[in-house]
């Protein structure tokens, strides 16, 4: 399952009912997308230090996902369908979308805008 960024962040605030949602029997994965996104959340926050050595625990222990030119291929398909279909969602919800598609993963999130690309499961709390 990969984390969205609203997910990594429910899980820094130890939600309980996302925590229920993450599988026990990991591997849990997170893109450099999201990892980015987190951090630059976190620039302006009383709490970056913490936040910080937070996201580098996380980091250690769960499967970061690269983009690849496999991954650039699926990002293409999806922003074509996306124009097709004639939604628009952030860029960066575009290349988690491709890295679930990609890998054939599930993403975790709050976010309906990967409800609008084709062939992504998501699961929400």
């Amino acid at each position: 399952m990969i984390l969205d960024t609203n997910a990594v962040s429910a899980f820094a605030a130890n939600d309980l009912q996302l925590i229920a949602k993450l599988p026990t029997d990991r591997p849990w994965y997170l893109s450099a997308i999201v990892i980015g996104e987190f951090r630059f959340g976190i620039l302006d926050s009383v709490y970056q230090n913490q936040l910080e050595a937070w996201i580098q625990e996380l980091t250690d222990v769960v499967s970061i996902l690269p983009v690849t030119e496999n991954t650039a291929t699926h990002y293409a398909s999806i922003r074509q369908q996306l124009k097709r279909d004639n939604f628009k969602i952030p860029p960066n919800d575009s290349w988690i979308a491709a890295l679930g598609i990609e890998h054939n993963l599930p993403i975790l999130t709050r976010d309906s805008d990967f409800d609008k690309v084709e062939g992504i499961v998501t699961v929400g709390w």
